[in-house]
């Protein structure tokens, strides 16, 4: 499945793809389980990105990351009939890290802890 969401004023799209899982997960680290979910789903940091730029181009100026998870597990809702969307929340520090790398110029928009567990 691939499902695309696009604002009704066209300015964003979010191109969603089934939500891939690992088997193997069993005895993995936060940071582990993360790196399997990523390499499987590549498309939720892109999701992550669009919907941090669209915030961003509308004037503010901090964005929550767990906010943003939320917006895309209820876009993917949206998207799909049936389909849950299973983004672990542990997971949102990792990728707030993976998007500042992307976006040096993003830096101060999020809040980046210290990671508990790795």
């Amino acid at each position: 499945m691939t499902a695309s969401i696009e604002h009704t004023s066209g300015q964003m799209i979010l191109d969603m793809e089934t939500l891939r899982s690992s088997d193997v997960v069993a005895g993995l680290t936060i940071q582990e389980r993360f790196e399997e979910f990523h390499r499987l789903n590549p498309w939720v940091l892109e999701a992550l990105e669009t919907l941090t730029a669209d915030y961003l181009e509308r004037g503010h100026r901090r964005v929550g990351m767990k906010m943003l998870a939320e917006v895309l597990r209820w876009q993917y809702g949206r998207a799909t009939k049936g389909d849950e969307f299973r983004l672990n929340n542990n997971y949102t520090s990792r990728y707030v890290r993976l998007i500042v790398g992307r976006h040096p110029d993003w830096e101060d928009v999020f809040s980046i802890r210290q990671l508990q567990s790795a």
